[in-house]
């Protein structure tokens, strides 16, 4: 495999909010603590060993070790048992329980959160860094995770369970599994040995990532959910959060940034069996929204003191319960994350929670060995995929037309002599000029669509070439949307079973550039093994 890399500004794919933080600009800086450099982390470990307690600990090893009851696995337990040393620290990223592991990108945020704990060892050796994912388990959204694309089909999950989706029963994976080609038994045993969508999840992302010390957390838990029950009552009584993200929002949209997220009053869901839906004040107490659900305050107190986990934060307010009962550096996010979470310092600073260190994940794009024989057709280089295919249409036929398409020439001088003309015409009438004007603008157009009718007639001459352009492009951006965000890890997976070790050898956390990874086509890959052999 070969690795290219190119600035995230070169590919066009990304807000210049994101941008302008991975630059580390200025004006920015109010908005975090720690920019992502190995560095940096010293204050991190710092705050995090002074604010989180050793009963935290304790309570996090506990719930850990319920939540793997079953898994046996020496790695992963004695990551976890770790937890209750007072110099071990995690880094974390959350995603939702896409089937399948969902688009390429969650698998290159797991990487990301390895590859971070790894160098993190490095600088600091005397502490043991744990990587975590956090399973959006809470999550409500089921037509944002319920399909993969694989080998240019989409495939989907069809239930009609509602309320969060960590809950949901894994029936109905049998008959996806059996349309599925290729080897898919890691996720065989995951969905049909477990009753429900968080188990097989956890049980997946295990069997891809357990030799690397993965820890896998869900948050939808009673002993968790109790240490947040102040935040609860504060926000659902107080109501106070919002205008701390409101004030931070406005800032933001000074600077010219378009913010992420909107705050509510109350940021916390009701959680049940099948339901989870929006808390709102009523003129009562409150009320969950489209439920007929009503609450007193009496007894929302008393839900929060003996059933937090009918209590799910919004987005708002669940990095901040993350960052309440894990001992956590850094979390690890892609562009809109990381955008948010620039939104909720205040939030952090409100509860005195230190703020994590925000790492961008990594990003990345797959060049199999087909596609690169047909990149290699095109005499195009791979970065130059990032721009439309008009633009790639056109800039073949430019580069290699024998004709002169461009009428730059005959425009100079349609232009000169009207310009003559205009001056004849107004010595003789000046009510003329409009008309010669008009004239000229017209002779342009002429000239301009004739121009477009040259390029048209050369790309039919070429038409095979741009073909294979057009393939490599849909390729390498399936539906025209980046791959990582599209296609899924099987893609890869299935035909190179060391795809994660080559992601984890490529992949450098503190390096915030595009990967391009190749797997060179096997012309290219026998050329390479003859240069070596007559090197040696």
């Amino acid at each position: 495999m070969q690795l290219q890399k190119i600035r995230f500004s070169d590919t066009k794919s990304f807000s210049q909010f994101f941008l302008d933080y991975i630059e580390n600009k200025e004006r920015l800086t109010p908005f975090f603590d720690q920019y992502p450099a190995l560095a940096n982390f010293n204050s991190s470990l710092t705050k995090k060993s002074q604010s989180f307690l050793p009963e935290q600990r304790q309570i996090l090893v506990s719930v850990l070790k319920k939540q793997y009851d079953g898994i046996q696995h020496e790695i992963v337990h004695r990551q976890i048992q770790s937890l209750s040393d007072g110099k071990t620290f995690t880094v974390t990223t959350g995603h939702q329980l896409n089937i399948f592991t969902g688009p390429l990108y969650f698998i290159y945020k797991i990487v990301t959160v390895i590859n971070t704990c790894r160098e993190l060892k490095k600088k600091y050796p005397t502490f043991n860094f744990v990587p975590v994912y956090w399973m959006a388990s809470e999550d409500h959204d089921y037509d944002e995770m319920n399909y993969f694309r694989l080998n240019g089909k989409k495939y989907t999950w069809e239930t009609d369970q509602k309320g969060a989706v960590g809950r949901f029963k894994t029936i109905g994976f049998d008959k996806l599994l059996n349309e599925l080609p290729g080897d898919t038994s890691i996720f065989r045993e995951a969905y049909t040995g477990n009753e429900v969508l968080s188990d097989a999840v956890r049980q997946y992302v295990h069997s891809l990532f357990g030799n690397e010390g993965l820890v896998v957390i869900d948050a939808d838990n009673h002993e968790l959910k109790r240490q947040f029950s102040d935040v609860m009552r504060d926000d659902i009584l107080q109501q106070r959060t919002i205008t701390h993200v409101e004030k931070t929002n406005k800032e933001l949209e000074k600077l010219g940034y378009k913010t992420q997220i909107h705050c509510r009053e109350i940021n916390f869901f009701y959680l049940d069996t099948n339901l989870r839906t929006r808390i709102e004040k009523s003129d009562d107490g409150f009320s969950a929204v489209d439920t007929g659900l009503t609450f007193t305050e009496k007894e929302m107190l008393s839900i929060i003191e003996d059933v937090p986990e009918k209590l799910s934060p919004n987005v708002i307010l669940r990095p901040l319960y993350q960052e309440m009962i894990l001992p956590n550096l850094a979390y690890v996010g892609g562009p809109a994350e990381v955008i948010y979470w620039l939104q909720l310092k205040r939030v952090f600073d409100q509860y005195n929670v230190p703020f994590p260190v925000l790492m961008p994940r990594n990003f990345g794009m797959v060049v199999d060995h087909v596609v690169d024989r047909k990149l290699r057709k095109t005499g195009m280089a791979v970065e130059t995929f990032f721009e439309t295919k008009n633009y790639l249409f056109n800039e073949w036929i430019s580069v290699n037309t024998r004709h002169d398409l461009t009428v730059g020439k005959e425009r100079d001088l349609i232009s000169r002599s009207f310009d003559e003309l205009r001056l004849k015409a107004s010595s003789i009438d000046p009510t003329l000029t409009p008309f010669v004007s008009a004239e000229t603008k017209r002779a342009l157009n002429g000239l301009e669509k004739l121009e477009k009718k040259l390029l048209r007639a050369e790309k039919r001459v070429h038409s095979e070439k741009l073909r294979q352009i057009e393939e490599v492009k849909d390729a390498l951006f399936p539906n025209g949307n980046l791959q990582e965000r599209t296609d899924n890890f099987l893609n890869f997976y299935q035909r190179d079973a060391d795809f994660i070790k080559a992601l984890l050898l490529n992949f450098d956390p503190f390096d915030f550039r595009f990967n391009i990874l190749i797997y060179p086509s096997h012309d290219e890959s026998r050329s390479a093994e003859a240069i070596s052999s007559e090197t040696k």
